[in-house]
C-alpha cells in the first residue's frame, strides 16, 4: 500500500511550517487522530466495526487553506457534509479563510433571499465555491416551513453572476469496483440559455409576436407570428446565448484530451434548425486547434477519424450500449441535463457523477463550482430524524468538496506563480485530496462501504465517515517520518564552506550513486560498509 503513496518528508512539513504563517498556531486545534478519549466521534458511538487509533493526543499543527466560498444547504447532505468536515478537513487545515453562507431556505426567507446575492458576489470575487445540496421549495413546502414565497432555484442566479460557460458532469470510477462504465465518460453541459430562463404565460385566443429589438438602434423585426385559435395556451419564450460556446469548445476539447476520451456533440439540429450555430462552432473549434492532436493520440478511430454529431435521440441510445465509456458529449442546456441523468443512472446512481459549474470572471480567469450531483435526501433525512439509521454514500459530495479546494489552492498559486508558501500550500492541497481519495475508495474497496455498495450489512453513514477518517490519518502518517532531521546551519557542515570547493563535488556524487543501490538518496549499512571496505578507510578491530 505504501508504494501507491506520495511519500511526503517531515523535512518537508516542517518546511510548510514557515514563520509566515502556513500552520495555524490555535492552542485548541483538534487531534490529528480519532482517539478514544479526544476524539470527535468515538468508537463506542460507532459499535465494533470502527477500530480507534491510540495516539498521542497532541494537537497537530494545522495548514491555513486557501481562500473558498462554502455555500451550505441542508437535510441530509448537509449533515453529512458537516461530518466530513469535522473528521476529514478540520483535523488537517485552518479553514478560517473560507467565506460561508447559508442557502437553506429558512435563511434565504429571513434574509429576503439577500444572502443569495451575497454568496454570489463572493463567489465572483473568490473564484471557488462548494455548493452543498438546497432545496427549491415547492407550494406545499412553502406552507410546511412557513416561507414568506417560493424562493426560485439559486443555481439560475449563481450561473448568471458567474458568467457560467458549462456544467462539467463527469463519472467517478473507484478502481476494482464494477459500477456501469468501465471506463471514465465526460459531459458539458452549456449553462445558459433554453427552457431554464423562459418567460411564458397562459393566454387564450389571439395573435403571438416577438419582436426583436437591436441594441445599436437598428429597425425592429418581427421572430415569429402565430395565430392561436386554442383557447387555452401556454406561451414560451427563451433564447440561446451563443457567445461563450468557443470558450466552451476549449474546455471540453482540452478536457477529452486530458482524459484520453473521444469527443461527441449532441443537437437535436435536424429538427431544431436553430441549433446549427452550437454544432457549428463547435466544429469550426474543434477543426482549428484540437483535431491534429486527436488524430496524433488515435482518440478518433471509434468516430471515423473526424468530430461526429449525435442526434440526441441516437445518444439516449448509446448512452446505454456504450458502457465501456471512454468518450464525451457536450450539449445545449436542457438536452445535457436530461442526458446526465441517463447517465447517472447506467453508471449506479447521481452519487457518481460530478457536478461542475464553470464560468469566468472579468479578468478572463475560471470561477468554478463544484456541488454533488444529487439533492438532499429527503427520505434518508426523516429516517435521521425519526431516529433510524441511515446509509448515505457521500462520494459525490466528498469528489465536489475535494475539486473546490484544489481549485482554490490552484488560483493561490496562479495569483502567486512565484511564492514558495503558495507552492507549499498547493502540494499539500494535492496530496491530501489524493490521499483522502485512496482512503475513500479503499474502504470501499475492502467491503467497509455504505449500504447501496454492500447491502444490509454495509455501514452506516456515521460509521462509514468515521472509517474513512481512521484509514486517511493511518496514510498521512505513513507519509510522515517520525522525526524531522534537523535543518543544518553552515557551522554544522562537516567540511567549512570555504574548504568546499577544494573537492571534485561531481567525483563525490558519482561516487554515492554506486553505492545508492536503491536510487531513493541514501545508502544501506551493508553497502554503506562495502564503500568504506573499498576505500579502506573502514575501522577494523585492531583499531
Amino acid at each position: 500500500m505504501a508504494s501507491t503513496l506520495r511519500l511526503v518528508s517531515s523535512r518537508y512539513l516542517s518546511g510548510v511550517a514557515s514563520k509566515n504563517g502556513l500552520y495555524a498556531t490555535s492552542s485548541t486545534s483538534a487531534p490529528l487522530m480519532f482517539r478514544s478519549s479526544t476524539s470527535i466521534l468515538t468508537s463506542s458511538q460507532f459499535g465494533s466495526r470502527f477500530q480507534s487509533t491510540e495516539a498521542d493526543a497532541a494537537a497537530a499543527p494545522k495548514v491555513k487553506a486557501p481562500p473558498m466560498v462554502y455555500i451550505s444547504g441542508e437535510e441530509m447532505t448537509h449533515y453529512t457534509t458537516q461530518l466530513l468536515l469535522q473528521q476529514w478537513v478540520e483535523p488537517y487545515f485552518d479553514t478560517s479563510s473560507w467565506e460561508k453562507y447559508d442557502l437553506s431556505c429558512k435563511s434565504r426567507d429571513d434574509t429576503d433571499d439577500q444572502v443569495l446575492t451575497d454568496a454570489v458576489e463572493a463567489g465572483k470575487r473568490v473564484g471557488a465555491i462548494f455548493k452543498e445540496p438546497t432545496i427549491t421549495p415547492s407550494a406545499i413546502q412553502v406552507q410546511e416551513m412557513g416561507l414568506k414565497k417560493a424562493w426560485g432555484s439559486p443555481n439560475g442566479a449563481m450561473r448568471r453572476g458567474w458568467n457560467g460557460i458549462t456544467i462539467s458532469r463527469d463519472t467517478i470510477h473507484i478502481e476494482g469496483i464494477e459500477l456501469g462504465y468501465k471506463n471514465q465518460v465526460l459531459f458539458e453541459r452549456h449553462a445558459v440559455g433554453g427552457e431554464y430562463g423562459a418567460g411564458w404565460n397562459e393566454v387564450g385566443a389571439g395573435t403571438l409576436l416577438t419582436t426583436y429589438i437591436p441594441k445599436d438602434g437598428g429597425a425592429p423585426f418581427v421572430v415569429d407570428k402565430r395565430d392561436l385559435t386554442d383557447n387555452h395556451n401556454v406561451c414560451v419564450v427563451y433564447h440561446n446565448p451563443y457567445d461563450n460556446v468557443r470558450d466552451l469548445a476549449h474546455l471540453f476539447f482540452n478536457r477529452c484530451l486530458d482524459a484520453k476520451v473521444t469527443p461527441y456533440i449532441v443537437t437535436k439540429k435536424t429538427v431544431f434548425k436553430w441549433q446549427e450555430g452550437f454544432w457549428a462552432t463547435m466544429k469550426k473549434v474543434f477543426d482549428e486547434s484540437y483535431k491534429d492532436e486527436f488524430l496524433k493520440q488515435g482518440l478518433l478511430d471509434r468516430s471515423g477519424g473526424d468530430l461526429q454529431h449525435l442526434i440526441s435521440d441516437a445518444a439516449t441510445m448509446q448512452l446505454i450500449r456504450w458502457t465501456d465509456g471512454g468518450f464525451g458529449m457536450a450539449a445545449h442546456n436542457y438536452d445535457g441535463d436530461m442526458l446526465t441523468d441517463q447517465i447517472a443512472q447506467v453508471h449506479r446512481s447521481p452519487g457518481f457523477i460530478t457536478s461542475n459549474l464553470v464560468g469566468k470572471s472579468d479578468d478572463g480567469s475560471l470561477i468554478k463550482e463544484f456541488e454533488a450531483s444529487h439533492g438532499t435526501v429527503t427520505d434518508l433525512w426523516l429516517d435521521h430524524l425519526a431516529g433510524k439509521e441511515t446509509s448515505l454514500n457521500p462520494l459525490g459530495l466528498v469528489e465536489a468538496l475535494l475539486g473546490a479546494m484544489a481549485h482554490s489552492a490552484q488560483l493561490e498559486l496562479d495569483t502567486n506563480p512565484k511564492d514558495a508558501e503558495a507552492k507549499k500550500v498547493h502540494a499539500f492541497v494535492s496530496n491530501f485530496n489524493e490521499t483522502l481519495r485512496l482512503a475513500l475508495h479503499n474502504t470501499f474497496r475492502y467491503g467497509q462501504g455504505t449500504r447501496d455498495m454492500c447491502g444490509p450489512t454495509g455501514f452506516t453513514t456515521e460509521d462509514f465517515v468515521a472509517k474513512v477518517a481512521w484509514r486517511l490519518d493511518r496514510y498521512l502518517q505513513q507519509q510522515v517520518e517520525e522525526q524531522a532531521p534537523p535543518e543544518l546551519s553552515e557551522e554544522d557542515l562537516p567540511v567549512p564552506a570555504n574548504k568546499i570547493t577544494a573537492f571534485d563535488q561531481k567525483a563525490i556524487l558519482q561516487l554515492f550513486e554506486k553505492y545508492d543501490k536503491s536510487g531513493e538518496g541514501k545508502i544501506d549499512f551493508k553497502n554503506f560498509s562495502k564503500m568504506l571496505m573499498k576505500m579502506g578507510v573502514a575501522p577494523t578491530k585492531s583499531s
